[in-house]
């Protein structure tokens, strides 16, 4: 198992170690949780492990549940703020072998819904969706912090 305190290991080559992954809304001394700047999902979130592990199953159990505890308040926060019509979760780990999870709101009139946001685009996005979107994103930003902090 590979260590996850705050001596563990991090890599040079890990775009995830070398910088947040987006803009930094909260961190612990475990996890750090940012909004990704992509302009078709204002409400795109990321819960990256701080150290450098690949898997789940590189975590012991108590840290897996924080991890976890992580992704359940930010799917929460951008259920209640942003009023989704789905959220999806993903931690595929492909490009980037760092731990971390997707947290994304989705709504039936995304540029890409039902597919998934790395596919092929649908349609272009309603931007009036997206404006509502972003205007929202301090109070989400402010709610993943208070979910966190319990």
């Amino acid at each position: 198992m590979t260590p996850s305190g705050p001596r563990a290991e991090q890599r040079p080559d890990c775009a995830l170690c070398r910088g947040d992954g987006g803009v930094l809304v909260a961190r612990t001394p475990q996890l750090r949780v940012v909004l990704v700047d992509d302009s078709d999902y204002p409400g795109y979130v990321r819960v990256i492990w701080n150290a450098h592990v690949a898997e789940m199953s590189d975590l012991a159990e108590p840290q897996r549940a924080r991890l976890l505890a992580a992704v359940n308040a930010a799917e929460t926060a951008l259920r209640e703020v942003l009023a989704p019509d789905k959220v999806n979760l993903a931690s595929l780990g492909n490009q980037v072998p760092h731990l971390h999870w997707h947290v994304i709101a989705r709504f039936l009139d995304d540029s890409h819904f039902p597919q998934p946001i790395w596919a092929a685009r649908q349609r272009d996005p309603d931007a009036a969706q997206l404006q509502r979107c972003r205007q929202r994103l301090p109070a989400l930003t402010a709610r993943i912090v208070e979910l966190l902090a319990h």
